[in-house]
């Protein structure tokens, strides 16, 4: 079980380290669409597939990101957390997953050795780490704090609507975000005993 101290540091990837596995996306328009109610559904029929492909390999698989917060306005992407025994062995999942449409974009040994597959329809972003990560235990906290708590759920609404104009990649769209997401953390965090 990853420390207080792991779980609040704000870890970001190597800057030097290129994680594009076939080079970084095309810039896209971002696009918030209102909450719908069709997301939980989605991404049980989507833990499904993955569930049957990948059978013991899977220890957890979660919905995290703004579509698992009802009430939240969100980009058309469901965002899926998995949990492998060790996510650097691709050869153990990724070929699997390959059949059902996603392809690996991500590699980031420097971030918790994170890896990121895609699916283009319905759009997915599926997030692979090992047990015990404490990047997996943010992502859970910062979502069920945001169920919990319409006033941030608005803040951070209002954060992503804010950071849409600019243009570039969803990573620069994320970027513009950091701000409002560090201030929820700290409060998650402390209110959690952690600070």
């Amino acid at each position: 079980m990853p420390t207080f101290e792991e779980i609040t540091r704000h870890r970001e990837p190597d800057p030097s380290e290129d994680p594009w596995v076939d080079g970084p996306p095309p810039p896209e328009t971002i696009t918030i669409v209102s909450y719908d109610p069709e997301w939980p559904r989605r991404f049980r029929t989507l833990a499904a597939d993955i569930r049957s492909v990948l059978g013991d390999v899977v220890l957890d698989i979660e919905h995290v990101g703004s579509t698992a917060v009802e009430g939240l306005a969100a980009k058309d992407v469901i965002d899926i957390a998995l949990t492998v025994a060790d996510s650097r062995q691709e050869s153990v999942y990724v070929p699997a997953l390959e059949r059902l449409g996603y392809f690996l974009t991500v590699r980031e040994p420097s971030f918790h050795e994170h890896r990121c597959l895609r699916l283009r329809d319905p759009r997915v972003n599926l997030h692979v780490f090992g047990p015990d990560c404490p990047e997996t235990l943010r992502q859970r906290m910062f979502r069920d704090w945001l169920r919990a708590h319409p006033d941030d759920r608005v803040l951070y609404e209002d954060a992503k609507r804010a950071a849409i104009p600019g243009g570039g990649n969803v990573m620069d769209y994320n970027g513009r975000k950091h701000k409002v997401i560090r201030e929820i953390y700290d409060r998650l965090f402390r209110a959690a005993g952690m600070k």
